[in-house]
């Protein structure tokens, strides 16, 4: 599917689909827990309904409603061996993998797109002392065998999705675990999340200084009805938009206190100049002086892309550094936001951990190959108010894994004069 999308700046008012992140581990909680309980959210896209399907398959019953999700937790693992179509999500796999062990299912894990290619060990390695067999088979994980109790020590520049996988999964054991963080631990953010999420069902952990101890045998038990919040990293997108825009755009859903890192987005946007209100239950985005800044990404990798656009679209230069992971997501997100840049006339230089953009304060405008990646998709968009000539969107279905009403609530915004 290509999208053609009208140049210049526009306005108004948007609602974000739920936070992925938050919904992805309240839907494992409440497959793991005692009682039934409903999670309100809205707009579930592929990333959830892949989690979703995988733990019916594993012996929830999760039934689908209009914005909400209904879950019947796992009585008992089924017999046999079940397969889990993770789809292309990552946090699908990296989550459920540990608690399929936990459950000491017989699983197949399915992937497609990319996700054979994005790297698992050592997590792998570390299941498999731990009493897991895990085999590779083209897009195909068979695992089998329980997890045993111990220690599981990983170094912190991994991925967070493997503590916050083990942190689901060691509870469920009949005997005390430990994680052990070597080093700094990126995206802490993620982690604090599903500390939050554990906290909710009733699970109990403890802080230290390396890393976390989980007590074995404990039950999770989520309120009868949960309020999924509204994600930062999909509103980054309009909260973007509004860089460029004179009237602003205004993005409700989301939670002033929420731990989602992504909301740094807010702080990010006021250093490159734009003028940023806080509102309940959201903000607005309007333009200011855009100028170019220096951006760690060590904490946000997630909001690459969408910054990229708006340091295409201010004056001098834009240093992103410290965003090498992006090379491991759906796409490698250093080549794809560098093509996606140069395809609208922008100036751009890839770097090996990151980008240096220099800005011009507009862009000619083109043609975007979204690579299969939804944020390079969605980031061609923001960039599309920054242009001069209409912006084509090679691929832009690739939005429902993360956001499947995207070019539906962008229509919905008003166009600007120039």
């Amino acid at each position: 599917m290509t999208e053609l999308l009208s140049p210049g700046p526009r306005s108004g008012c948007v609602r974000v689909p739920a936070s992925k992140s938050q919904a992805h581990r309240l839907l494992i909680c409440a497959a793991l827990g005692r009682t039934p309980c409903r999670l309100r959210l809205q707009g579930p896209g592929d990333d959830i309904m892949a989690t979703a399907r995988c733990l019916s398959a594993l012996g929830a019953q999760v039934e689908f409603f209009e914005d909400e999700i209904s879950v019947k937790p796992i009585a008992r693992t089924p017999d046999g061996e079940l397969l889990l179509p993770c789809r292309e999500s990552g946090s699908t796999l990296r989550f459920l993998l540990p608690v399929a062990g936990a459950l000491g299912a017989r699983a197949v894990f399915e992937m497609q797109g990319r996700l054979p290619e994005r790297p698992l060990a050592p997590f792998d390695q570390l299941l498999r002392r731990q009493g897991m067999s895990i085999e590779r088979r083209g897009n195909l994980l068979l695992c089998s065998g329980r997890l045993r109790p111990g220690e599981f020590s990983l170094p912190g520049n991994l991925s967070s999705q493997y503590f916050s996988g083990l942190m689901l999964a060691l509870p469920l054991l009949p005997g005390d675990s430990s994680i052990r963080v070597q080093g700094r631990l990126e995206s802490a953010h993620y982690v604090e999340m599903t500390e939050q999420a554990l906290a909710l069902a009733g699970v109990q952990l403890l802080r230290r200084e390396d890393g976390y101890l989980l007590p074995g045998g404990q039950e999770f038990c989520l309120p009868h009805a949960v309020e999924v919040e509204g994600d930062f990293s999909s509103a980054a997108f309009f909260l973007c938009m509004g860089a460029f825009s004179r009237a602003g755009i205004e993005v409700l859903g989301l939670s002033g206190d929420s731990l989602q890192g992504d909301r740094e987005i807010l702080a990010l946007l006021k250093r490159f100049g734009a003028q940023v209100e806080p509102l309940p239950g959201g903000a607005r985005v309007s333009r200011g002086e855009l100028q170019g800044c220096r951006i760690d990404a060590s904490q946000i990798p997630d909001l690459v892309p969408a910054l990229s656009a708006v340091a295409a679209g201010a004056e001098g230069s834009t240093v992103i550094y410290n965003a090498g992971r992006l090379r491991l997501k759906e796409s490698d997100r250093l080549q794809t936001v560098t093509a996606m840049l140069r395809s609208l006339g922008g100036r751009v230089r890839e770097l090996p951990d990151g980008l240096e953009i220099e800005g011009s304060g507009s862009l000619p405008g083109g043609r975007v190959d979204s690579a299969g990646d939804h944020r390079i998709a969605m980031s061609a968009a923001v960039a599309a108010c920054a242009c001069r000539a209409p912006v084509e969107i090679d691929g832009a279905e690739c939005v429902s894994k993360s956001y499947p009403e995207f070019f539906s609530h962008l229509s919905s915004l008003k166009e600007e004069s120039a």
